[in-house]
């Protein structure tokens, strides 16, 4: 497959990660789609995929998506989305896929301090008990 094919492979997969459509997801990566592809805008389905969707994360962790590759342009790791926005069930599915949790994002944030700042407690309290 040429670039452009493979580019809209990447962008098909992303954005379907994005809307939370596990069917698609599954049929891109059952037909060869790779889950570390980098869409047009640098970034990868786990990166982009929907957030309230532990099953989504479970899936492309599954395919071998790469929990840690960084955001271009932020820094930031699925793992600090999540904690920021308080999606403490897929936190753990990315834990568990093998996320980092003590990696800071452009500016020096680690999840934790993103959970903090925008008071998602449960999930505080989530990873304070992780480091004891």
């Amino acid at each position: 497959m040429d670039q452009a094919g493979l580019r809209s492979r990447a962008d098909q997969l992303t954005t379907a990660a994005a809307q939370g459509d596990l069917e698609a997801v599954r049929r891109l990566l059952d037909s060869g789609a790779d889950p570390n592809a980098a869409n047009e805008f640098g970034r990868t389905p786990i990166q982009v995929m929907m957030l309230g969707s532990p099953r989504m994360a479970e899936l492309l962790l599954q395919r071998g998506a790469d929990p840690n590759r960084p955001d271009p342009s932020t820094g930031s790791l699925p793992v600090h989305d999540a904690a920021r926005v308080g999606f403490l069930d897929t936190l753990r599915v990315l834990r568990r896929g093998g996320a980092h949790l003590d990696r800071t994002d452009r500016w020096g944030r680690l999840p934790l301090d993103l959970a903090r700042e925008s008071e998602q407690s449960h999930v505080i309290n989530y990873l304070q008990a992780l480091v004891g």
